[in-house]
């Protein structure tokens, strides 16, 4: 630094020294030459001397510092670490005591175990642990055409994501590869096949999943329509419904029929739901395969309908007596008739609604626009559908 300066003054003194007239052209070039070159060696050093001055001062805190503040030893994490690798895990329990643990917790304790690691994961999605949930909760409002339909949403969920990957995915590639690096483009194509993990499989756990989140509404049948419309006492009609946690109940979406837009109806209660007990469309007619079978006091479900664009639903009735018989039933002919009377005894008697007359022999769909169509009928079996039946009895006779 010392000899730096002694030769920036040297340099001054010789400039003072020059004589005052002009100089040569040559002189003169040399003179200028010879002050950049100066200059420009007194820039450079005075930025290294910089430089070399705040490197010390750094340095220097930094050793301060780190007297101040010593690093905490890395032994005790490593010994600690060995000390978690040795405890426990419940991943160590025999098959058969793990398969007992998560076999008795909850839907919501299941899902929470699953969240804990990759393993436990494949364990709590298993079908034999969700069949039980799955027939509990569900059984009877699902049926054969919910399944269907879970199938048909499953197929469609993997088409849309196909046509993610596919086709379309190459044109929109196309478009952004002149502004989008094109290893961007295809790290986002990569990270797009994981979309597969969150959508449906074909897992029981996923479906309940989906029925009980709201996302996938199935087809059921619901008894006394349009929050007991007088006009639907003691029937059961086709919907689509779907289950509201928050509620705990169903909304039920009726299909138009005739001049009626969709009819969607909230708040409908477990005890209103029902699997479809046969698996017939709502606008086919169902074949019937117990007439020859129906005896008088037989209960029944008969398909009607108000004209031949309205869907049938499912009315109650029972088997009566032939007005040439006495009801007795020691001299009861009836069931060797032809002819079948259904009585619907929740209306009044005289009523157009009280009485149907269906031939055993040739049955089809019978009846006129002012009466009505009766379709298939069913005999019911079991003593709790007729009691279903008999809990949604009407209070009052109906006209």
């Amino acid at each position: 630094m010392l000899f730096f300066l002694v030769s920036i003054l040297s340099f001054l003194l010789f400039s003072k020294s020059l004589p005052l007239h002009p100089l040569s052209s040559a002189w003169a070039n040399e003179s200028r030459m010879l002050s950049t070159l100066f200059w420009q060696e007194l820039v450079c050093f005075l930025l290294n001397s910089l430089m070399s001055s705040c490197r010390s001062v750094i340095t220097c805190e930094f050793g301060i510092t780190s007297r101040m503040f010593p690093k905490k030893k890395s032994a005790p994490k490593v010994a600690n670490i060995e000390e978690l690798a040795l405890e426990p895990s419940i991943l160590d329990l025999p098959e058969l005591a793990l398969e007992c643990i998560l076999g008795r917790l909850s839907p919501d304790g299941l899902c929470n175990m699953a969240a804990v690691c990759s393993s436990l994961r494949d364990k709590c999605r298993s079908d034999h642990l969700w069949e039980k949930y799955m027939r509990e909760k569900w059984g009877r409002v699902i049926g054969r055409a919910a399944i269907r339909e879970w199938e048909l949403y499953l197929a469609s969920s993997n088409d849309s994501l196909s046509d993610v990957g596919g086709g379309r995915s190459k044109m929109w590639i196309r478009a952004l590869s002149c502004v989008w690096p094109l290893s961007w483009l295809k790290s986002g194509i990569g990270s797009s096949k994981k979309m597969k993990t969150t959508l449906p499989d074909d897992s029981i756990m996923s479906w309940y999943l989906a029925i009980e989140s709201g996302k996938f509404s199935f087809p059921s049948q619901v008894y006394n329509r349009e929050h007991g419309h007088v006009g639907f006492m003691l029937s059961c009609y086709d919907a689509e419904v779907c289950y509201d946690r928050r509620t705990d109940t169903f909304r039920a979406r009726y299909p138009p029929h005739g001049r009626r837009t969709v009819v969607i109806e909230e708040g409908v209660h477990w005890d209103r739901i029902r699997a479809p007990p046969v698996d017939t469309a709502a606008h086919a007619l169902h074949i019937s395969d117990c007439l020859n079978d129906l005896v008088p006091g037989n209960h029944v479900e008969i398909q009607w309908r108000r004209n031949k664009e309205f869907p049938y639903g499912w009315w109650y009735g029972v088997v009566g007596h032939l007005e040439s018989c006495d009801g007795n039933e020691h001299f009861c002919r009836c069931h060797l008739s032809d002819m079948v009377v259904l009585e619907f005894n929740q209306y009044t008697p005289g009523s157009r609604w009280r009485q149907a007359l269906i031939n055993r022999k040739d049955h089809r769909e019978e009846g006129n626009e002012t009466d009505g169509f009766y379709g298939g009928i069913r005999k019911l079996q079991s003593k709790e559908e007729i009691s279903k039946w008999r809990q949604i009895w009407p209070s009052d006779a109906l006209e």
